[in-house]
């Protein structure tokens, strides 16, 4: 999400930063319609692949779904305030980084809780390239976490023509809808990753995973017209 640079030690000022953002997203659930299309009907080990920019597309999952759901996220000031947003809005929450301060310690532990979560029946949702980047770089996360599980991938993008879902000038373009606004998330077709495959297929699996989020990017337009046709 928006950087906001806050100290993970100052709490006072993420609680009270967690309580106006989960208020602002309350007040946008009422006027954001979000459709899904292709909506996976496995009902455990997804592991959910989305751009950084798309983060927000969870809003998409139903709320008597959410619980089943944990969403990776970075241990960081930043990531603490998103972290009790999104367990105030019903998702289970996994801490990691690839930040530098936490790599060692939050990398490792965030992976065995997310291997840990996907084998009890239940789903993730992976930011693949985040939290810092490159830009639509898929990370070895996603596929180390679907190698170790048997966890299905599910890559996920959500698109609107409406202006008033914005690309915001973050690294990562992050996508935020601001008042009224017609959505869709289109899912993609299952990617898996076998348990004996080779650090070669690892890489060509990653690459399969882009190009099927870059394609899902395209075909958006189209999609969004079929979800919203006037009957």
């Amino acid at each position: 999400m928006i950087s906001i640079m806050v100290d993970i030690e100052d709490t006072k000022k993420i609680e009270i930063l967690s309580a106006i953002i989960y208020k602002l997203f309350r007040i946008l659930e009422k006027m954001i319609e979000i459709r899904n299309v292709n909506y996976p009907t496995i009902e455990g080990k997804v592991i959910f692949a989305m751009w950084h920019s798309d983060q927000c597309c969870l809003h998409g999952i139903s709320k008597d779904k959410r619980d089943k759901v944990g969403v990776l996220i970075s241990r960081s000031g930043d990531g603490e305030i998103i972290a009790r947003v999104v367990k105030k809005l019903g998702y289970s929450t996994i801490r990691g980084s690839q930040d530098k301060k936490y790599l060692k310690k939050g990398g490792v532990r965030a992976t065995m809780e997310m291997i840990e979560w996907i084998n009890k029946n239940k789903n993730v949702a992976i930011m693949v390239d985040g939290p810092v980047g490159p830009l639509h770089k898929v990370k070895n996360g996603v596929i180390k976490v679907a190698k170790h599980t048997g966890g299905t991938i599910i890559p996920v993008v959500w698109y609107s023509p409406n202006l008033s879902l914005l690309k915001l000038p973050t690294w990562d373009n992050f996508k935020f809808p601001i008042g009224f606004t017609k959505i869709v998330n289109l899912y993609g077709e299952a990617i898996h990753v076998p348990e004996n495959c080779s650090n070669e297929q690892e890489q060509e699996i990653k690459a399969q995973l882009k190009q099927a989020l870059i394609d899902l990017e395209k075909k958006a337009p189209e999609e969004f017209k079929k979800a919203y046709k006037k009957k």
